[in-house]
C-alpha cells in the first residue's frame, strides 16, 4: 500500500497520475471500492471529505475505521495508493465537526501510514520518500 500526503493543492494527484500513466486504474473520490473492482490498481482519493459526512451523520471513529480495515483485508492484493490531505498543521478548528475531523483523521493517517509499505510526501509538486519506494 502506497500513501501520497501533503497539503491542499500541493501537486498529489497529478504525482499519482504521472506514475501511473498508461496503466489501467480504479480512481475513487471520497469513497471506498465497493465490489469486485476491474483493475488491480485502486486510488483512493479526498478521503476527508468521507469521513467528514460520515461524521457528520453520527457515524463512529470506531466504525470508520471498521470499514477501512475491512476494505484493506478485502483488497490485499490489489496495489492500493492513497492520495491523503495534511489537514491544519497544528491549528485546531472552532467548529466542533471540523475539531473532531481533525482528530479522527489524525488518528486514521496514522493507522493507514502504519500499514503502508511506500510513503510519499508531496511539498509544491516535489515528492520526498517517507518510506519504502524511489523518488521518480
Amino acid at each position: 500500500m502506497h500513501i501520497v500526503f501533503g497539503g491542499a493543492f500541493n501537486g498529489k494527484r497529478e504525482y499519482v497520475k504521472k506514475r501511473l500513466a498508461g496503466q489501467e486504474v480504479a480512481w475513487l473520490e471520497s469513497e471506498l471500492p465497493k465490489g469486485s473492482v476491474v483493475f488491480s490498481i485502486i486510488v483512493v482519493a479526498g478521503i476527508e471529505h468521507r469521513i467528514k459526512t460520515q461524521l457528520g451523520n453520527g457515524i463512529s471513529e470506531f466504525q470508520i475505521r471498521e470499514e477501512i480495515q475491512q476494505m484493506l483485508a478485502k483488497y490485499k492484493d490489489y496495489k492500493l495508493i492513497w492520495v491523503l490531505t495534511d489537514m491544519n498543521r497544528g491549528i485546531v478548528p472552532i467548529d466542533p465537526l471540523e475539531r473532531e475531523l481533525r482528530d479522527v483523521l489524525g488518528r486514521i493517517y496514522q493507522f493507514l501510514f502504519s500499514e503502508a509499505t511506500e510513503i510519499t510526501r508531496i511539498w509544491y509538486g516535489i515528492p520526498q520518500n517517507l518510506k519504502g519506494g524511489d523518488e521518480r
